[in-house]
């Protein structure tokens, strides 16, 4: 089968579009026929070799987190999904495998597809629609009627956070620049400001909020002023690096790193095909360019979120 691996860390150039072993799969696990990845940060990272001593993994690897596709073969003790059900996972991070015609997914990571887009769209889904759920309903405990300020709420997570918020019952101002604003406005974002000007205050952006949530890779010092934007006793939580708590204030700071969780998996892909949840695919590419898109992603030339399509 066809897959693409990198053999050393490195940039965009060391990963290969190389021919591989189809894998056999073992105890709790099942085969499935790929039919698209999705590029998402982390995967730069751990191809660079940034994130070598949090994820430790075997080389040669296969990128791709994200996974749509058939089930193709089960494995010992495995019950539940069938071959030929249609999937979506979020792979674990030290052994992922998307980048390639099948791919082994622990049973427990699987999910049923949304049957309301295209299976390759779905590959936009896992990692960020479990970073965006375990954000707004672990870190910052969610309640409705709270209000939430989400910085970055452009991006792949932060699209899906003002979607699962407004449907929580949050209102919710929305963060980033203009070219975004009709978009938030359509997953119900009470107001949609551009970026903030952290020397205005909270009271220029409507706040401060009981909720915020960040996205966007600032300063340490930076991402300490957003707890001005938090009310006392609130939450700031951000994917983008820690957020220090302010004790003074009683403001909780939380950080994410996002984990594989099928169950909640189950539940994004419900609100897909509820109509609730809206994944904004930016590009489709074959995965023998998946190189391109890396170093696209590294020169700020990736148009937004890239599903990577298997042969």
């Amino acid at each position: 089968m066809k897959a693409i691996r990198f053999h050393e860390f490195g940039g965009s150039e060391v990963l290969r579009h190389e021919d591989v072993d189809r894998p056999v799969p073992g105890t709790g696990q099942v085969l499935v026929r790929v039919a698209a990845t999705s590029f998402n940060p982390v995967d730069d990272h751990i191809r660079a070799g940034v994130l070598a001593e949090m994820i430790p993994i075997t080389l040669p690897y296969v990128p791709g987190i994200d996974l749509a596709g058939t089930v193709a073969e089960l494995g010992a003790d495995v019950t539940g999904p069938a071959v030929g059900d249609r999937v979506v996972a979020m792979l674990p991070l030290d052994s992922a495998g998307g980048a390639a015609e099948y791919a082994l997914v622990p049973a427990e990571s699987l999910a049923p597809a949304p049957r309301t887009i295209e299976l390759v769209d779905a590959a936009a889904l896992p990692l960020t629609g479990l970073a965006a759920w375990q954000t707004v309903f672990e870190l910052a405990e969610l309640k409705p009627g709270q209000s939430v300020l989400v910085n970055g709420a452009g991006g792949a997570v932060g699209s899906l956070v003002v979607q699962l918020a407004v449907d929580a019952g949050a209102h919710v101002t929305a963060v980033d620049a203009p070219q975004h604003a009709d978009r938030l406005r359509g997953y119900g974002a009470d107001r949609v400001v551009g970026p903030l000007d952290l020397a205005a205050g909270p009271a220029a952006v409507g706040g401060p909020f009981q909720v915020v949530v960040n996205h966007v890779r600032v300063s340490p010092e930076e991402l300490a002023r957003l707890t001005d934007y938090v009310a006392d006793g609130g939450v700031a939580a951000s994917t983008a690096g820690p957020i220090p708590e302010n004790p003074a204030r009683k403001v909780r700071g939380a950080s994410l790193w996002v984990r594989s969780d099928g169950a909640q998996l189950t539940e994004l892909v419900a609100k897909v095909d509820a109509g609730k949840l809206r994944l904004h695919v930016a590009a489709r590419r074959p995965m023998a360019e998946l190189a391109t898109v890396h170093e696209d992603a590294t020169t700020g030339r990736l148009p937004g979120k890239t599903v990577v399509l298997t042969p």
